[in-house]
């Protein structure tokens, strides 16, 4: 599993790190109860404060999606994919709505909206 934290704006690290390691378990590159470094060796291997590993550790625990065993370290869980894939498609929606309200407040009619979205998709595609 390799993480990679993009220092200069955007999300703090503790967020980098967790939605990296969540999206590792989603794609199944880690599977259930497989062992997932030490609060101490991941921050000492990203060079980031132990402060931040827990707390990503610590995000990553309230949605399910590692477990700790006292003693022995963080382990993967075993997530209810389709909630969290319902709960993804749930956040795209809010961002979308967003983009379209600011659509809406430009003037842009729903055709030249349409075809933004279209060009922009084939482009990342």
């Amino acid at each position: 599993m390799n993480i990679f934290i993009q220092s200069k704006g955007g999300a703090p690290i503790y967020t980098q790190i967790a939605s990296q390691i969540k999206d590792a378990i989603l794609a199944k590159e880690l599977n259930k109860d497989d062992a997932l470094p030490s609060i101490r060796a991941l921050s000492a291997d990203l060079k980031v404060s132990v402060i931040t590993t827990k707390k990503a550790y610590e995000e990553l625990e309230k949605e399910n999606m590692i477990y700790s065993v006292p003693g022995k370290g963080f382990f993967v869980d075993d997530p209810d994919v389709a909630y969290l894939a319902e709960k993804k498609t749930l956040g795209v929606e809010e961002e979308l709505a967003a983009v379209i309200e600011k659509a809406k407040a430009a003037e842009l009619d729903k055709a030249e909206f349409m075809d933004m979205v279209k060009i922009l998709w084939e482009e990342e595609a």
